[in-house]
């Protein structure tokens, strides 16, 4: 069993956030040596999770941000059917 990667998670691209927080899941499924590993383990899974949930959140902002016009159209619409 590993130590949880010193890496400060909010260096961490997509990528290697979600990559590593498999590695993390992978290990305390397994089951680590001791209840302090398991934590430190848990606490840096919430943190790559963190990483990759902000990660995502910024690339929807992208993409809304290149169809402002059509974004603004569908609650228009929806609101119109309402």
């Amino acid at each position: 069993m590993t130590a949880p990667n010193a890496t400060p998670v909010e260096t961490l691209s997509f990528e290697a956030a979600r990559d590593e927080l498999v590695r993390v899941v992978a290990e305390l499924e397994q089951g680590a040596p001791t209840l302090e590993h398991s934590l430190a383990l848990w606490e840096r899974g919430e943190a790559l999770a963190a990483r990759c949930e902000e990660w995502l959140l910024g690339a929807k902002r992208r993409l809304e941000a290149t169809r402002p016009e059509a974004s603004g159209a569908d609650s228009a619409s929806a609101e119109d059917e309402s």
